[in-house]
Protein backbone atom coordinates (compact mmCIF):
# COMPACT_ATOMS: atom_id res chain seq x y z
CA UNK A 1 0.00 0.00 0.00
CA UNK A 2 1.31 3.55 -1.24
CA UNK A 3 1.80 6.03 1.83
CA UNK A 4 -0.94 8.35 0.25
CA UNK A 5 -3.05 5.66 0.78
CA UNK A 6 -2.23 4.95 4.49
CA UNK A 7 -2.30 8.41 4.94
CA UNK A 8 -6.04 8.07 3.57
CA UNK A 9 -6.92 5.43 5.48
CA UNK A 10 -6.09 6.76 8.80
CA UNK A 11 -8.12 10.48 7.68
CA UNK A 12 -11.12 8.05 6.98
CA UNK A 13 -10.78 5.67 10.22
CA UNK A 14 -10.48 8.96 12.28
CA UNK A 15 -13.65 10.71 10.38
CA UNK A 16 -15.26 7.24 10.74
CA UNK A 17 -14.92 7.18 14.68
CA UNK A 18 -16.34 11.20 14.31
CA UNK A 19 -19.35 9.94 12.18
CA UNK A 20 -19.94 7.40 14.87
CA UNK A 21 -18.98 9.23 17.86
CA UNK A 22 -21.28 7.92 20.55
CA UNK A 23 -20.63 3.72 19.74
CA UNK A 24 -17.15 5.06 19.41
CA UNK A 25 -17.28 6.03 22.77
CA UNK A 26 -19.45 2.85 23.57
CA UNK A 27 -16.59 0.66 22.04
CA UNK A 28 -13.73 2.75 23.89
CA UNK A 29 -15.50 2.41 27.23
CA UNK A 30 -16.06 -1.11 27.02
CA UNK A 31 -12.75 -2.00 26.46
CA UNK A 32 -11.73 0.49 28.80
CA UNK A 33 -13.87 -1.16 31.70
CA UNK A 34 -12.58 -5.09 30.24
CA UNK A 35 -8.89 -4.06 29.89
CA UNK A 36 -9.43 -2.04 33.61
CA UNK A 37 -11.02 -5.51 34.92
CA UNK A 38 -7.65 -7.27 33.15
CA UNK A 39 -5.71 -5.05 34.84
CA UNK A 40 -7.04 -5.92 38.23
CA UNK A 41 -6.90 -9.40 37.89
CA UNK A 42 -3.29 -9.35 36.29
CA UNK A 43 -2.51 -7.31 39.29
CA UNK A 44 -4.07 -9.59 42.20
CA UNK A 45 -2.59 -12.58 39.92
CA UNK A 46 0.65 -11.51 39.99
CA UNK A 47 0.26 -11.14 44.20
CA UNK A 48 -1.04 -14.06 44.54
CA UNK A 49 1.98 -16.12 42.60
CA UNK A 50 3.99 -13.88 44.91
CA UNK A 51 2.38 -14.77 47.99
CA UNK A 52 2.31 -18.40 46.86
CA UNK A 53 5.81 -18.78 46.03
CA UNK A 54 6.66 -17.36 49.36
CA UNK A 55 4.11 -19.91 51.53
CA UNK A 56 5.95 -22.89 49.24
CA UNK A 57 9.12 -21.81 50.68
CA UNK A 58 8.11 -22.17 53.70
CA UNK A 59 6.61 -25.45 53.21
CA UNK A 60 10.05 -27.84 53.55
CA UNK A 61 10.83 -31.19 52.95
CA UNK A 62 13.49 -32.85 55.31
CA UNK A 63 15.93 -35.83 54.58
CA UNK A 64 17.36 -38.03 57.17
CA UNK A 65 20.28 -40.69 56.76
CA UNK A 66 20.86 -44.06 57.55
CA UNK A 67 22.94 -44.43 60.93
CA UNK A 68 26.61 -44.18 60.80
CA UNK A 69 26.64 -43.02 57.07
CA UNK A 70 29.80 -40.99 55.77
CA UNK A 71 30.11 -37.52 55.57
CA UNK A 72 31.42 -38.72 52.08
CA UNK A 73 27.71 -40.33 51.51
CA UNK A 74 25.94 -37.42 53.08
CA UNK A 75 27.86 -35.13 50.47
CA UNK A 76 26.77 -37.47 47.82
CA UNK A 77 23.25 -37.50 48.68
CA UNK A 78 23.14 -33.76 48.62
CA UNK A 79 24.46 -33.26 45.46
CA UNK A 80 21.82 -35.84 43.86
CA UNK A 81 19.07 -33.55 45.47
CA UNK A 82 20.62 -30.53 43.59
CA UNK A 83 20.54 -31.92 40.29
CA UNK A 84 16.82 -31.96 40.37
CA UNK A 85 15.45 -28.73 38.68
CA UNK A 86 12.31 -27.84 41.00
CA UNK A 87 14.74 -28.05 44.12
CA UNK A 88 14.60 -23.90 44.78
CA UNK A 89 16.92 -24.55 48.38
CA UNK A 90 19.02 -27.27 49.92
CA UNK A 91 20.04 -26.98 53.55
CA UNK A 92 22.03 -28.84 55.29
CA UNK A 93 21.17 -29.25 59.14
CA UNK A 94 23.83 -31.01 61.37
CA UNK A 95 22.52 -32.93 64.96
CA UNK A 96 24.04 -30.03 66.73
CA UNK A 97 21.91 -27.52 65.12
CA UNK A 98 18.75 -30.07 64.81
CA UNK A 99 19.04 -30.34 68.62
CA UNK A 100 19.17 -26.19 68.78
CA UNK A 101 16.64 -25.49 66.73
CA UNK A 102 14.30 -28.16 68.46
CA UNK A 103 14.71 -26.86 72.26
CA UNK A 104 14.50 -23.25 70.96
CA UNK A 105 10.91 -24.71 69.12
CA UNK A 106 10.03 -27.29 72.11
CA UNK A 107 11.18 -25.22 75.36
CA UNK A 108 10.43 -21.97 77.48
CA UNK A 109 13.86 -22.30 78.41
CA UNK A 110 16.27 -23.30 75.77
CA UNK A 111 19.56 -22.92 77.10
CA UNK A 112 18.69 -24.75 80.12
CA UNK A 113 17.10 -27.70 78.17
CA UNK A 114 20.37 -27.87 76.52
CA UNK A 115 22.14 -26.98 79.58
CA UNK A 116 20.66 -30.31 81.05
CA UNK A 117 21.20 -32.55 78.70
CA UNK A 118 25.05 -31.49 78.34
CA UNK A 119 27.07 -32.82 75.57
CA UNK A 120 24.74 -35.82 75.61
CA UNK A 121 22.84 -34.77 71.98
CA UNK A 122 19.55 -36.44 72.05
CA UNK A 123 19.20 -35.77 67.96
CA UNK A 124 22.77 -37.45 67.46
CA UNK A 125 21.24 -38.81 64.84
CA UNK A 126 18.84 -36.47 63.06
CA UNK A 127 20.92 -34.72 60.85
CA UNK A 128 19.35 -33.61 57.76
CA UNK A 129 19.19 -32.00 54.14
CA UNK A 130 15.90 -29.04 54.63
CA UNK A 131 14.95 -28.72 51.09
CA UNK A 132 12.48 -26.12 49.15
CA UNK A 133 10.67 -26.45 45.91
CA UNK A 134 10.23 -24.13 43.18
CA UNK A 135 6.82 -25.37 42.78
CA UNK A 136 4.71 -26.97 45.27
CA UNK A 137 3.08 -29.73 42.79
CA UNK A 138 6.12 -31.47 41.85
CA UNK A 139 6.15 -32.33 45.93
CA UNK A 140 5.40 -35.91 45.36
CA UNK A 141 7.08 -36.67 42.45
CA UNK A 142 10.42 -35.51 44.36
CA UNK A 143 9.73 -37.15 47.55
CA UNK A 144 9.11 -40.36 45.27
CA UNK A 145 12.80 -39.65 44.01
CA UNK A 146 14.37 -38.95 47.28
CA UNK A 147 12.75 -42.65 49.27
CA UNK A 148 14.78 -44.01 46.46
CA UNK A 149 18.33 -42.74 47.17
CA UNK A 150 20.08 -45.36 48.99
CA UNK A 151 21.40 -43.79 52.75
CA UNK A 152 18.34 -42.36 53.12
CA UNK A 153 16.67 -43.23 56.08
CA UNK A 154 13.24 -41.49 56.14
CA UNK A 155 11.68 -38.18 53.96
CA UNK A 156 9.85 -35.91 56.12
CA UNK A 157 6.65 -33.69 53.54
CA UNK A 158 3.55 -31.72 54.11
CA UNK A 159 1.74 -33.52 51.34
CA UNK A 160 -1.82 -31.77 52.17
CA UNK A 161 -0.06 -28.40 52.20
CA UNK A 162 1.32 -28.66 49.26
CA UNK A 163 -1.50 -30.36 47.40
CA UNK A 164 -3.91 -27.98 49.05
CA UNK A 165 -1.42 -24.85 47.85
CA UNK A 166 -1.34 -26.37 44.10
CA UNK A 167 -5.31 -26.57 44.12
CA UNK A 168 -5.77 -23.46 45.55
CA UNK A 169 -3.13 -21.89 42.22
CA UNK A 170 -4.33 -23.98 39.68
CA UNK A 171 -8.16 -22.65 40.36
CA UNK A 172 -7.72 -19.08 40.23
CA UNK A 173 -5.64 -19.40 37.24
CA UNK A 174 -8.44 -21.12 35.86
CA UNK A 175 -11.03 -18.71 36.95
CA UNK A 176 -9.38 -15.53 35.76
CA UNK A 177 -8.33 -17.02 32.33
CA UNK A 178 -12.48 -17.62 31.99
CA UNK A 179 -13.25 -13.84 33.19
CA UNK A 180 -10.88 -12.55 30.61
CA UNK A 181 -12.18 -14.22 27.77
CA UNK A 182 -15.66 -12.73 28.72
CA UNK A 183 -14.19 -9.82 28.99
CA UNK A 184 -12.58 -9.81 25.51
CA UNK A 185 -15.48 -11.45 23.82
CA UNK A 186 -17.44 -8.84 25.26
CA UNK A 187 -15.11 -5.86 23.87
CA UNK A 188 -14.92 -8.04 19.99
CA UNK A 189 -18.90 -7.59 20.33
CA UNK A 190 -19.10 -4.04 20.67
CA UNK A 191 -16.42 -3.15 18.39
CA UNK A 192 -18.26 -5.34 15.86
CA UNK A 193 -21.27 -3.53 16.36
CA UNK A 194 -19.60 -0.07 15.92
CA UNK A 195 -17.85 -1.23 12.73
CA UNK A 196 -21.11 -2.54 10.61
CA UNK A 197 -22.76 0.62 11.39
CA UNK A 198 -19.47 2.71 9.77
CA UNK A 199 -20.37 0.17 6.96
CA UNK A 200 -23.84 0.73 6.70
CA UNK A 201 -23.86 4.18 6.64
CA UNK A 202 -20.81 4.44 4.36
CA UNK A 203 -22.52 1.50 1.71
CA UNK A 204 -23.05 3.87 -1.03
CA UNK A 205 -19.82 5.39 -1.23
CA UNK A 206 -18.48 1.68 -0.69
CA UNK A 207 -20.01 0.67 -4.03
CA UNK A 208 -18.93 3.78 -5.65
CA UNK A 209 -15.48 3.18 -4.86
CA UNK A 210 -15.79 -0.98 -6.21
CA UNK A 211 -17.43 0.26 -9.44
CA UNK A 212 -14.30 2.87 -9.56
CA UNK A 213 -11.63 -0.50 -9.17
CA UNK A 214 -10.91 -0.02 -5.67
CA UNK A 215 -9.33 -2.99 -3.94
CA UNK A 216 -11.15 -4.88 -0.89
CA UNK A 217 -8.12 -4.14 0.74
CA UNK A 218 -8.42 -0.43 0.24
CA UNK A 219 -11.58 -0.55 1.04
CA UNK A 220 -11.30 -2.46 4.64
CA UNK A 221 -8.31 -0.16 5.60
CA UNK A 222 -10.14 2.82 6.89
CA UNK A 223 -12.22 0.18 8.78
CA UNK A 224 -9.27 -1.18 10.55
CA UNK A 225 -7.75 1.80 11.23
CA UNK A 226 -10.67 2.55 12.99
CA UNK A 227 -10.77 -0.21 15.29
CA UNK A 228 -7.08 -0.02 15.97
CA UNK A 229 -7.65 3.79 16.96
CA UNK A 230 -10.53 2.55 19.34
CA UNK A 231 -8.74 -0.40 20.62
CA UNK A 232 -5.23 1.62 21.21
CA UNK A 233 -7.22 4.51 22.90
CA UNK A 234 -9.20 2.42 25.10
CA UNK A 235 -5.88 0.22 26.34
CA UNK A 236 -4.10 3.41 27.16
CA UNK A 237 -6.92 5.13 29.73
CA UNK A 238 -6.80 1.53 32.27
CA UNK A 239 -2.85 1.65 32.17
CA UNK A 240 -2.81 5.15 33.47
CA UNK A 241 -5.85 4.49 35.50
CA UNK A 242 -4.18 0.96 36.94
CA UNK A 243 -0.73 2.69 37.38
CA UNK A 244 -2.29 5.23 40.05
CA UNK A 245 -4.84 3.04 41.60
CA UNK A 246 -2.39 0.36 42.03
CA UNK A 247 0.58 2.92 43.36
CA UNK A 248 -1.96 4.36 45.90
CA UNK A 249 -3.38 1.11 47.12
CA UNK A 250 0.26 -0.32 47.73
CA UNK A 251 1.10 2.77 49.67
CA UNK A 252 -2.08 2.69 51.92
CA UNK A 253 -1.74 -1.10 52.69
CA UNK A 254 1.58 -0.87 53.29
CA UNK A 255 1.23 2.35 55.90
CA UNK A 256 -2.30 0.98 57.73
CA UNK A 257 -1.57 -2.84 57.42
CA UNK A 258 2.28 -3.01 58.66
CA UNK A 259 1.77 -6.65 59.64
CA UNK A 260 0.91 -7.88 55.84
CA UNK A 261 4.58 -6.47 54.75
CA UNK A 262 5.80 -9.36 56.98
CA UNK A 263 3.49 -11.78 55.52
CA UNK A 264 3.04 -10.78 52.24
CA UNK A 265 5.74 -8.90 49.44
CA UNK A 266 3.84 -6.76 47.26
CA UNK A 267 4.74 -7.01 43.50
CA UNK A 268 6.09 -3.32 43.18
CA UNK A 269 4.79 -0.92 40.02
CA UNK A 270 7.76 -1.51 38.23
CA UNK A 271 7.77 -5.09 37.85
CA UNK A 272 4.07 -5.50 37.38
CA UNK A 273 3.77 -2.92 34.71
CA UNK A 274 6.79 -3.99 32.85
CA UNK A 275 4.44 -6.36 31.06
CA UNK A 276 1.11 -5.29 31.96
CA UNK A 277 1.77 -2.45 29.92
CA UNK A 278 2.66 -4.37 26.27
CA UNK A 279 0.25 -7.33 27.26
CA UNK A 280 -2.60 -4.47 27.92
CA UNK A 281 -1.54 -2.60 24.30
CA UNK A 282 -1.40 -5.92 22.49
CA UNK A 283 -4.63 -6.96 23.66
CA UNK A 284 -6.43 -3.56 23.04
CA UNK A 285 -5.15 -3.52 19.47
CA UNK A 286 -5.67 -6.67 18.48
CA UNK A 287 -9.32 -6.75 19.66
CA UNK A 288 -9.70 -3.70 17.58
CA UNK A 289 -7.78 -5.00 14.81
CA UNK A 290 -9.59 -8.41 14.71
CA UNK A 291 -12.50 -7.31 15.55
CA UNK A 292 -12.88 -4.85 12.49
CA UNK A 293 -11.16 -7.67 10.05
CA UNK A 294 -14.12 -9.97 10.73
CA UNK A 295 -16.66 -7.54 11.02
CA UNK A 296 -15.26 -6.25 7.36
CA UNK A 297 -15.22 -9.57 5.86
CA UNK A 298 -18.54 -10.40 6.56
CA UNK A 299 -20.25 -6.54 5.46
CA UNK A 300 -18.39 -5.35 2.57
CA UNK A 301 -19.85 -7.77 0.21
CA UNK A 302 -21.10 -5.13 -1.98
Amino acid sequence: MRISSVGYSIKQGAKNIRRNLLFSLASVGTIVACLFVFGLFYAVLINFRSAIHKIESTISISVFFDEGISDEAIKLIGEQILTRKEVDTRDFIDADRAWKEFSEQTYDDPEAARAAFGDDNPLANSASYKITLKDASKQADFVQFLEGIQGVRKVSSSTYTADSISAINTFVGYASFGIILILLLVSIFLINNTITIGITVRREEIKIMKLIGATNAFVRAPFIVEGIIIGLVGSIIPLILLFYLYDMVINYIAGRFTILNSLFDFTSPGDLFKWLIPITLLIGTGIGFFGSLLTTRKHLKV
